[in-house]
């Protein structure tokens, strides 16, 4: 299933690999991907701009995995400036070296690779990788990540006719170097310019089907800027799969998207044969963008007419109801044959209460954001080289508060130190009047609760200690809090951080270092042989 793969591509790595083989596990089976990324022009609102292609493509091509799968993917950055690939959701146990993001990696430099090897260890479900430097999310460069379940898994639900991806979200017609420049210069971005499916505006992609039969559609949110909301005329969805986690199969007619989030979704083409809008349209947005494709049955009498339905635009109360909604599934299997409810996480005692609040200050006269009154600034040197060489000066344990401070905001290389096999609550708490979206890399999280208003500690009464979903991106409403549950099972230095990417970029994110003094094996891999040394870091021995 790689793109690009095969015997060269085996040959050429074969010493790379080996040189890994005591970290990951060699029974498991190896896909090899070779990618190219270029910049190309690309008309996806029909205005010629300059996008981020992977092997010409844009989206990407996908990645097609089964758990435990060992994943080397070989990277040749044809652009002008450095580049990293990260992967949303996927954990990298003991392996926070592949996460590709700078606090993990230095960047590729123009005209060089970098060979990622990743195992997708104990995990299934719906994610997708993105470039994780200098806004280039805003010019493409990202693609689906599917991880099925290993064949003698049971999954809850019968195989499907066909398993499509959606990729959908907001977009700017501004290259991103663009809207780079208006970031650095202090200012807000525009309202987005459109939405996309799959690379292309409205009525540019088609789904088809077979009438009687029942598809698989895994949606992600890979905007930068909008939640959104997905329907499809006429039909209804069952929710199978959160983010890896197989959940309650209730039935949506539509479901909110936030920023980095990923659903699963099982439809039965069970109407009259013709054609029916797929819509997406933006949600807590005065100005309503929508875009639409086309779910074709293959026997179809008609095609699609007039506007596509309306959908939810601003209603707060509706969208929290939905994601109150979204339960696990407790009898079904997850990556592994025991039932997803076999983990009792509402039974053990948290070891730490983290609260974060984002805030978007003025700094030195130019619009920032920040997590507890920090406003994170990359250092010269990726965080987790500097933690393995030991380099003084880079950042400091403890440079973020673990709850608010209430006082001025200042920048910092912001990082907060948390105990290997620790069991923390975390409560994202939103002060201000726009919806957040959260995401932890490493890791997923059991969301307990969410309300609006203040947390206190009594908001524990209403926590659900049963059957939360897991997952590794959450939403905060406006003037609201979310609690999340999250065992600190993966050592390494992970990446905390909002997905509205302006708000990233300018500073709302934080590197969670997670430590085991055993300096073991067992606990995280050796840093890899092929490692990308820069800043303060270079000229090092690995």
């Amino acid at each position: 299933m790689g793109a690009g793969g095969g015997p060269c591509a085996v040959v050429s790595l074969a010493v790379l690999v080996l040189s890994l083989a005591s970290c990951v596990n060699g029974d498991d089976p190896y896909r090899f991907y070779n990618w190219n990324v270029t910049y190309g022009d690309i008309y996806p609102l029909g205005v010629k701009q300059q996008g981020i292609l992977v092997n010409g493509q844009f989206p990407g091509p996908q990645i097609e995995s089964v758990t435990n799968d060992n994943l080397v993917i070989s990277v040749f950055n044809a652009l002008d400036e450095p580049f990293l690939i990260s992967w949303n959701g996927v954990q990298q146990k003991r392996n926070s070296w592949q996460d590709g993001v700078y606090g993990t990696n230095c960047p590729i430099p123009p005209g060089q690779n970098f060979t990622y090897i990743l195992q997708v260890k104990d995990q299934i479900g719906s994610y997708f990788y993105f470039p994780s430097l200098a806004f280039h999310k805003a010019a493409g460069g990202f693609g689906g990540f599917k991880i099925f379940s290993r064949s003698v898994i049971p999954v809850p639900f019968p195989p499907p006719a066909d398993d499509f991806t959606i990729l959908a979200g907001d977009w700017f017609t501004k290259n991103h170097s663009d809207l780079r420049a208006i970031l650095d210069g202090g200012s807000d971005l525009p309202f987005p310019d459109g939405l996309l499916i799959n690379g292309r505006g409205s009525n540019g992609y088609t789904f088809t089907v077979d009438q009687g039969k029942t598809y698989r559609f895994r949606i992600s949110n890979v905007g930068i800027a909008t939640a959104i909301n997905f329907r499809i005329q006429g039909h209804m969805m069952v929710l199978v799969e959160v983010e890896g986690t197989h959940t309650l199969q209730n039935t949506y007619g539509s479901l909110d998207i936030h920023l980095g989030q990923s659903y699963s979704v099982l439809v039965t083409c069970d109407q009259p044969s013709q054609d029916y809008y797929i819509v997406v349209s933006t949600r807590f947005t005065s100005k309503v963008l929508t875009a639409t494709s086309v779910l074709r049955y293959s026997n179809s009498a008609g095609s699609v007419s007039g506007p596509p339905a309306g959908g939810p635009t601003m209603q707060i109360d509706w969208s929290l109801e939905q994601a109150r909604s979204i339960r696990r599934n407790l009898t079904a299997s997850g990556p592994r044959p025991n039932p997803q409810g076999s983990y009792h996480y509402g039974m053990i005692n948290t070891t730490q209460t983290i609260r974060l609040t984002n805030s978007a200050p003025v700094i030195n006269g130019k619009q920032r954001y920040a997590v507890n009154s920090v406003s994170f600034v990359p250092a010269d040197t990726p965080l987790k080289l500097a933690d393995y060489f030991n380099i003084p000066g880079v950042f400091g344990l403890g440079s973020v508060s673990d709850s608010p401070t209430g006082g001025a905001a200042y920048l910092q290389t912001s990082v907060m130190a948390a105990d290997f096999r620790g069991y923390v609550e975390i409560v994202f708490e939103n002060v201000e009047d726009t919806v957040q979206s959260w995401h932890i890399d490493g890791h997923n999280f059991f969301v307990v609760g969410m309300d609006g208003g203040q947390w206190t500690p009594a908001s524990k009464l209403s926590y659900n200690l049963r059957d939360a979903i897991s997952r590794c991106t959450v939403q905060v409403y406006p003037n609201s809090w979310t609690a999340v549950y999250m065992p600190l099972d993966n050592v390494g230095m992970w990446n905390v951080r909002s997905e509205n990417w302006a708000r990233q970029y300018l500073g709302q994110q934080f590197y969670l270092r997670i430590h085991s003094p055993a300096n073991s094996w067992r606990d995280e891999y050796p840093i890899p042989s092929n490692v990308l040394l820069c800043g303060r870091a270079a000229g090092r021995h690995a």
